[in-house]
């Protein structure tokens, strides 16, 4: 039925019972999406837990990707009819979830929808995403998410206005109801807040110096219009730097993840006879990265630990840092240099979202995650870009190739060999039962002796925020061993199809002559243990994981 003179039509749903945000809001197939309702379920579920929309300022965008055009156009018409004041669109839809969090926190929105899936791949037969942002940037807490979700089990009908789809291709205000349409540029304000935090002139004389060579793959994700502006245009980089620049709906046909496996082409160039000086990457939203050497890989975790020893040579922190967040996975080869530099470290459960009260309260500066994510108290989103730039305001200021900056910080803090294994698409009665049988030993592991190890203490991680006392519970099981080593096993929440798995191995080193194996063979009397604990080739038939970073 039609209501009041916006033509605004309420219409007649059913609940779907499968709407419950993950770790980064609800991800799932685009075909799921394309469910009738399915979209304008959860949307209509987010603004009915936001305790009234009327008069509200919203920030909304996405990476690109397939179905991306088209939910952004439901959004804005389920926005106007829900009484919306304002809505700041990205120029054609695109927004990288950094940006987003800019963008929020710049004009003071009262939040903010990202249409993403992240690293996860695009196009039609591919994955599709939407997350919610609070009003201070960073991803909507367990007590907005969870109210989310009870929300899509009663819901029956949601608000749209009937109206022509809105022209978000050029810049500028336009009216859609009583609701402003504002089309931004996408990369303006977060351009700026990079450039006030980093050394845009020191790092402009490094890769115009003729003697410094990068390659940025974009991946054909949402990072190639961010990337040209500002390694390009703004830096003075060489054209052809950045590749695979276009965004594309489908990614190239790619895999917007990252990693050693799935960023194979950066990888051969920087492992290639020629190899550049520098090589970086970001996934589909544009949240995570990877930094690569020449011929040398920096793993995320000790990518954090090294952001944080040199943090003085950026001017956003030449004043000191207050601490450093990892997430549980994490190396904790930042706890060290913390402890050395006289700040707090903070280990939390996987998800940016419990970095946020940490960042909010001055308690944390920097955040990281072994997932390829880095961040800082400049925005509440893990930020791919800001990673680069700082790496590259390293690399300006002292003047040595990435893999000496890692070997002498690892001779002066000990390296952490560490790796994670991660079998994917696993059928998830399957995925369960080998956490439920690991789960079911941890009682009993402490003292016992497996090979070279003994067990020092075993348990399933539970979080306390030290902000406001809420706990998190079941948050990845955890093996410490005698000798600082550890094993740690979750599943992922970032899938759409069956469960992953993932082990993460990690085993500290302090010896310099000791440094310099292979990481996997450094690793593989840990690997052998974490088969016979995990049970994994048993439980589910995989006798090998499906990508190893």
């Amino acid at each position: 039925m039609n209501t009041d003179t916006l033509n605004v039509s309420v219409v007649e749903s059913r609940p779907f019972s499968d709407q419950r945000p993950g770790t980064s809001g609800l991800r799932k197939s685009v075909s799921e999406f394309q469910q009738a309702h399915y979209l304008e379920n959860f949307v209509q579920s987010i603004f009915d837990s936001l305790g009234g929309c009327v008069g509200r300022t919203l920030v909304l965008g996405g990476d690109g990707r397939y179905y991306n055009d088209r939910a952004i156009q439901i959004i804005l018409k389920m926005a106007a009819a829900n009484g919306f004041a304002r809505i700041k669109v990205g120029r054609a839809g695109i927004l990288s979830t950094p940006a987003t969090s800019c963008v929020i926190r710049k004009y003071r929105a009262d939040g903010g929808i990202i249409l993403s899936a992240s690293h996860n791949p695009g196009g039609p037969g591919g994955d599709f995403g939407v997350k919610f942002n609070i009003d201070n940037g960073g991803p909507a807490p367990e007590k907005i998410t969870e109210a989310i979700f009870k929300r899509s089990r009663e819901i029956d009908q949601y608000k749209i206005l009937q109206a022509a789809d809105i022209d978000i291709t050029q810049l500028g205000e336009s009216q859609l109801g009583n609701m402003v349409v504002e089309v931004i540029d996408p990369v303006a304000d977060y351009e700026k807040l990079l450039e006030s935090l980093f050394d845009f002139d020191l790092i402009s004389k490094l890769v115009t110096s003729g003697k410094f060579r990068m390659c940025f793959d974009a991946m054909h994700a949402v990072t190639g219009p961010y990337a040209r502006a500002i390694f390009e245009k703004q830096l003075g980089a060489p054209a052809g730097t950045v590749r695979s620049g276009e965004v594309l709906a489908d990614f190239g046909g790619g895999h917007p993840d990252p990693n050693l496996v799935y960023a194979r082409a950066l990888v051969d160039i920087m492992y290639g006879a020629e190899a550049p000086d520098f090589g970086a990457a970001c996934d589909g939203d544009g949240d995570r990265n990877m930094i690569l050497g020449r011929k040398f890989f920096v793993t995320p975790s000790d990518s954090l630990a090294v952001m944080t020893a040199n943090h003085r040579l950026v001017p956003a922190f030449r004043g000191g840092i207050a601490g450093v967040a990892r997430s549980m996975p994490t190396s904790r080869a930042a706890d060290r240099v913390a402890e050395e530099l006289g700040c707090r470290h903070f280990e939390t459960p996987t998800g940016w979202k419990f970095f946020g009260n940490l960042l909010d309260a001055g308690m944390a500066t920097l955040c990281g995650e072994e997932s390829f994510g880095t961040g800082a108290d400049h925005i509440r989103e893990k930020d791919g870009m800001w990673a680069v730039l700082f790496w590259l305001n390293i690399l300006a200021a002292r003047r040595q190739p990435v893999e000496e900056i890692v070997r002498q910080h690892w001779m002066k803090y000990g390296r952490n060999y560490y790796s994670r294994h991660d079998y994917e698409d696993v059928e998830t009665d399957r995925a369960h039962a080998v956490v439920e049988q690991l789960r079911g030993k941890l009682g009993g592991l402490t003292g016992k002796r497996f090979g070279g190890f003994e067990v020092g203490s075993a348990d399933d991680f539970a979080y306390t925020d030290p902000v406001d006392g809420s706990v998190s519970e079941r948050q990845g099981l955890r093996i410490s061993f005698t000798d600082g080593s550890r094993i740690v096993l979750r599943l992922s929440g970032t899938g759409t199809r069956g469960a992953t798995i993932r082990v993460y191995l990690e085993r500290f080193e302090p010896d310099a002559a000791r440094q310099n194996m292979d990481t996997q063979a450094a690793l593989a009397d840990l690997i052998a243990v974490s088969s016979e604990l995990a049970q994994i080739r048993q439980l589910t038939g995989r006798d090998r994981p499906t990508v190893i970073t």
